[in-house]
């Protein structure tokens, strides 16, 4: 009687003990690891025993726990990125890219990608890559992620509802915020805008939406006025990259002028 006693008395401990490990763990090896250490020696069913191997499992498990939620490693993130260094790049390239990422506050590297991407896209589409660099400029101030009011997206503010059907090789018109799905899209717009039209000046009023209408704003003027400062910048000549400095360098420059002119008083 005793003894049947003793023997349902730990079989009872066995199990209690048993679902406690449960409750403090969901790893199946460690709970393995732990049934053959159970089954294998009595003396853990003593109470100050059996604390001592719920504390180190709990402390164990926890850690495990604290491992799932940390960051995973992804090695393949900078190969998604859009960016390159502007070292890597022809000087003509790397200098409008230093350029833009001062005047734009964004940082060279990707403005380096895109930099190459419009010299790219522009010796496909026989464009010249400043005019689509002046449009991103004008367009979006080089944010991948800007939306306008009427749904333009992107860095050249493509109208991807117009235009989705340009995305579909790229995946769709999520592509839209993807950096050189939305300039290869946008460029290939912008060459059809001007074939169309016959002229520069007439395919960025077609690209602004202004076709039909007597003028587009000022937008054809504001493109062209910046694609003449980054033509300048691909040539080596220094161009100010902040307003401020362009309106202190051009009052210099009518002063010398009025200077040589002898329209000073000396």
């Amino acid at each position: 009687m005793t003894a049947t006693h003793n023997m349902k008395s730990m079989r009872f401990k066995g199990l209690t003990l048993l679902r406690q490990l449960l409750a403090v763990t969901h790893n199946g090896f460690a709970l393995l690891g732990l049934s053959v250490l159970l089954s294998g020696s009595v003396v853990l069913f003593q109470p100050e025993v059996r604390a001592q191997v719920m504390n180190v499992a709990s402390q164990l498990m926890g850690a495990s726990t604290d491992n799932s939620s940390a960051v995973v490693a992804d090695l393949q993130a900078a190969d998604r990125a859009t960016a390159t260094s502007p070292r890597s790049l022809p000087k003509q390239q790397a200098a409008l890219a230093q350029w833009l990422s001062k005047r734009y506050n964004v940082a060279p590297e990707p403005i380096s990608a895109l930099v190459s991407e419009a010299y790219a896209v522009g010796n496909r589409q026989n464009m010249n890559p400043t005019l689509i660099l002046a449009v991103m400029a004008i367009e979006s101030g080089f944010n991948p992620f800007a939306q306008s009011h009427v749904g333009a997206q992107g860095l050249m503010q493509v109208m991807t509802k117009v235009h989705s059907d340009k995305y579909d090789q790229y995946g769709g018109k999520l592509a839209a915020f993807d950096p050189l799905a939305n300039v290869r899209v946008g460029a290939q717009v912008l060459n059809e805008c001007i074939r169309r039209e016959g002229s520069i000046e007439g395919g960025l009023k077609c690209y602004v939406g202004a076709s039909s209408m007597d003028n587009d704003g000022g937008y054809s003027a504001k493109v062209l006025s910046m694609q003449a400062k980054l033509d300048s910048v691909a040539t080596g000549r220094p161009v100010p990259t902040s307003e401020t400095a362009a309106a202190t360098s051009k009052a210099n420059e009518t002063l010398l002028t009025m200077a040589d002119e002898g329209h000073l008083l000396r």
